[in-house]
């Protein structure tokens, strides 16, 4: 188990940094725990820049899942937001346990909603908020 401190906005591409280097390079499934507005979607944007994506990362709340391209078409990474999904039949209708079987990166918002389907090897990774506004990380495989 890991910690990232997130004292500030300004420390987040940093942030994401390290956070690649404690997980590694190659390609997994992450969920985000955290409370509404405690930074999941930020925090997986700065992680989708890092990793080279161009396009404009956004929220998939209505879509479900977005698709990226990371530094070349070999190396795409999706944001899946199941804040919507009210059943795990939904999840597997739209092939979530597909999307986690690729070599790809793949960031989950809400993944207490599909629990059962995350693979054994994904990575959790818990965001607080703490009183002074920063964020801390914990990471765990």
């Amino acid at each position: 188990m890991s910690t990232i401190h997130i004292p500030s906005l300004a420390y987040l591409h940093d942030a994401a940094q390290e956070f690649l280097r404690t997980v590694g390079p190659a390609p997994r499934v992450v969920a985000f725990y955290g409370e509404m507005g405690a930074g999941k979607t930020t925090f997986i944007k700065a992680l989708c820049e890092a990793l080279g994506v161009r396009d404009a990362i956004n929220s998939p709340t209505f879509a479900i899942v977005n698709e990226y391209v990371g530094r070349d078409a070999d190396h795409l990474i999706y944001h899946f937001d199941f804040y919507r999904i009210r059943t795990l039949a939904e999840a597997l209708d739209i092939g979530t346990e597909d999307y986690f079987e690729r070599p790809s990166w793949s960031f989950i918002e809400w993944p207490e909603r599909i629990e059962p389907l995350l693979p054994p090897q994904a990575v959790r990774v818990h965001i607080t908020e703490q009183a002074d506004g920063a964020r801390e990380l914990t990471i765990s495989d």
